[in-house]
């Protein structure tokens, strides 16, 4: 299960961002006025321009995350859960590392506004960590529910 939501997510980011760059009608698409559109950009760092031209460095600490969370799926063996919101995060990390060391930038079009706020350009790799992320806090959240009943249990 770990390995196919790993596949997927990268299947899922790399086919999305082919599609909306190699058509130029999909670089500036209003879906939802003032809400979401879809606006292609080729992205040099990460979240609101942080570390912006830092290639380099930005895809040595993707690869040194991707290795730690392999590490830990592979050694720890987690429960299902934490290996779920593991394999997001490996997937959407190693989507734009991809970007990153073939393209020298990631293609970001995903783009919303959020009362007003034009939040930075994203894509599905992005989306899909932050979903990861999200589901370790939740795994994180009812494993120390779970020990603090079995404590109180005791």
């Amino acid at each position: 299960m770990v390995w196919i939501t790993v596949l997927l997510s990268l299947i899922a980011d790399q086919v999305s961002k082919y599609i909306v760059e190699t058509n130029a009608q999909f670089h500036d698409i209003r879906v939802i006025e003032g809400f979401f559109h879809i606006t292609y950009v080729k992205n040099t760092g990460m979240a609101w321009s942080m570390l912006s031209g830092q290639t380099g460095l930005l895809a040595l600490i993707s690869a040194a995350a991707i290795g730690f969370m392999l590490y830990y799926l592979l050694h720890n063996k987690p429960d299902r859960l934490t290996s779920f919101g593991l394999a997001l995060m490996i997937g959407g990390a190693a989507g734009n590392l991809i970007d990153r060391l073939f393209l020298g930038y990631v293609r970001d079009f995903l783009n919303f506004y959020i009362f007003g706020y034009d939040f930075p350009v994203f894509n599905i790799a992005d989306s899909v960590l932050c979903i990861g992320v999200g589901v370790l806090i939740l795994a994180s959240f009812l494993e120390e529910r779970k020990n603090g009943r079995t404590d109180m249990e005791s």
